[in-house]
């Protein structure tokens, strides 16, 4: 019993050294009792007292329920060689021998299988549990695709996309704000992707005022701006004055603050006239009012 006695918990070890407290306490007593009075029997009340203590100990002992420890299995050494690799498609083995920990790996492989795509070194740098120390370390050895080289795909594409059948002939001109993914995609130099982000692009303005508003897109050529136009009266105005704090910053042109400042606004002052009260906040430029002038309605 005395070698397993470590094995025990804390207020397990308590419990015992309590006991034994009291049984060396009795027996003191016991002794001292014997010894004054003569007595070669031992008083019936000590004897009882050490009788019940081993009872308590064999009883403990019975119903003590061995837990095995959790083991914390320490991961074995690594010999780091730092070379270039690709994020994306590097394995488990080749992200430890960088000097990885083992969970960044996990996370690094899990945001991969949920279809993530390392970019950019600040996409690579925000991976749960990589400290700047070791990104910094990692950082010369990154290969990730260029924006050059992104672009040259995109350039690529479009140039298929120019040769295919069914596009319209040089001169014509496409209504920007009703055209849909089919009649985008019969422009030379537009395929399904660059059609999808026009009309996408046009729900969250409202519609577009001027073509040059394209040039917002992702890697958009200038040159495909002389195929369109833009009829302003299907503009989709805001209600300042009604819309809620989604629809006012939902807006490309908007973001939180400018929400919140408006709505602060109306909540303290009431509606909101126009443009030139808006000047007053320090939310707002020149140039935002600017951008945001067609897409406002005081009413």
């Amino acid at each position: 019993m005395w070698n397993d006695f470590f094995y025990y918990t804390r207020s397990e070890r308590r419990i015992i050294c309590l006991l034994l407290f009291l049984f060396v306490l009795l027996g003191g007593i016991g002794t001292f009792l014997f010894w004054r009075n003569g007595q070669a029997e031992m008083p019936v009340c000590h004897e009882m007292a050490i009788d019940s203590f081993l009872q308590q100990v064999q009883d403990y002992e019975e119903k003590r329920v061995y837990r095995a420890k959790p083991s914390y299995r320490k991961e074995s050494a690594v010999t780091v060689v730092l070379q270039p690799f690709d994020p994306n498609t590097a394995d488990s083995l080749q992200l430890r021998s960088l000097g990885i920990p083992g969970y960044v790996v996990r996370n690094i492989l899990r945001y991969r299988a949920k279809g993530g795509v390392f970019r950019s070194e600040e996409s690579f740098a925000r991976i749960y549990g990589l400290d700047s120390e070791l990104f910094q370390q990692l950082r010369p050895y990154l290969l990730l695709p260029q924006p050059e080289t992104a672009r040259k795909a995109v350039d690529s594409f479009a140039q298929r996309d120019t040769l295919a059948p069914m596009k319209l002939p040089v001169g014509s001109v496409v209504e920007l704000n009703t055209a849909d993914t089919t009649l985008l995609k019969q422009v030379p130099g537009i395929g399904s992707g660059r059609a999808r982000m026009i009309v996408a692009y046009r729900r969250q303005l409202g519609g577009f005022v001027r073509t040059e508003q394209l040039n917002e897109l992702s890697h958009w050529p200038d040159s495909l701006n002389r195929w369109f136009r833009c009829d302003v009266s299907f503009i989709e105005q805001i209600p300042v004055n009604r819309a809620g704090l989604d629809r006012l910053r939902n807006h490309p042109y908007m973001d939180f603050y400018k929400a919140k400042a408006i709505l602060e606004y109306r909540r303290k002052r009431g509606k909101i006239k126009g443009l030139s009260q808006l000047s007053l906040f320090q939310e707002f430029t020149e140039k935002d009012l600017e951008r945001l002038s067609p897409y406002l309605s005081f009413e």
